[in-house]
């Protein structure tokens, strides 16, 4: 059995579940972990829900059994004469690692930032992902994203990511630092304006007043109105739009991936983290600059 821990926002969970179908379409059986990562305060909620997604969950027994975490007196003897024989196995880095689609057995921890991981499976993921909680209902979209929806539906639509917020904190060690910065969107902003005749601009911020300050312009539209919880509001306009300038986010990353325009142009920054090599994060379709 293999199972593949939840964690992360909405974005980080995405790419976790694409892994779980990918590894169940080689006939393995997957569970899922969605405890450990969310217990106790401060943390983020878990949204798969939004998609109208199921999957088998992992008890908390199978997690002690593969993390050779039990308590009882036998086994904590054991693993002081023997040591820890857990199966809990960490992706080596954020490129694509083989070893996370062949352990077997294994409790995969990381976040799987690479379409490598399902690439076998492409149209499943994208069929998983089509927000069937909006589409019926039981997530409803508010009259102001309807309108939004229906006004990214009727002009060139280029959705434009700009997350700011917790990427500027001291406790990631400046890993987002100084790359999404206000020259890289002008450049983007200049680029599409050209290659997109009358392009009308969506932004998406969790800096809100930084962005309506910089980002100026009749042809910018500054989406508000969803929270750490609907956040999947953001995403599901991100999706709709006609062309995506994301930023170094799993968040963006899937708003683009999940824009079925088969003319769309995708815009990324060059350098995805500060100090690490991000190959595999970048798909085909994808201009850096």
């Amino acid at each position: 059995m293999v199972i593949v821990q939840l964690s992360g926002g909405l974005g980080n969970q995405m790419f976790e579940y694409a892994l779980y179908l990918s590894l169940k379409a080689k006939g393995k059986v997957v569970k899922i972990d969605d405890i450990t990562c969310y217990e106790g305060p401060g943390t983020r909620p878990k949204q798969l829900d939004v998609f109208g997604v199921s999957y088998e969950r992992a008890t908390k027994q199978e997690l002690t059994e593969m993390t050779d975490s039990s308590l009882d007196p036998v086994s904590r003897i054991r693993r002081k004469l023997t040591g820890r024989k857990t199966k809990a196995y960490r992706e080596k880095d954020i490129n694509f690692d083989l070893q996370v689609m062949e352990r077997d057995p294994a409790l995969l921890e990381g976040c799987f930032q690479s379409e490598r991981y399902f690439q076998d499976c492409r149209e499943q993921v994208r069929e998983a992902y089509r927000f069937r909680g909006i589409e019926s209902g039981a997530y409803p979209l508010p009259e102001a994203y309807r309108r939004l929806e229906k006004e990214i539906a009727d002009c060139p639509s280029v959705s434009v990511h700009i997350r700011r917020g917790d990427y500027l904190e001291e406790s990631h060690g400046g890993l987002y630092t100084g790359i999404c910065t206000e020259q890289y969107y002008q450049e983007a902003f200049a680029r599409l304006e050209k290659e997109v005749p009358g392009a009308k601009f969506f932004l998406f911020s969790n800096d809100p007043d930084w962005t309506r300050e910089h980002f100026k312009g009749e042809n910018r539209i500054l989406v508000e109105g969803s929270t750490e919880d609907t956040g999947y509001l953001d995403l599901y306009l991100m999706s709709k739009c006609k062309h995506n300038i994301i930023a170094n986010s799993s968040f963006s990353w899937w708003g683009a991936w999940l824009n079925d325009n088969p003319e769309k142009k995708v815009t990324a920054p060059a350098r995805w983290l500060n100090g690490r090599e991000c190959r595999d994060i970048y798909t085909e379709r994808m201009i850096r600059i």
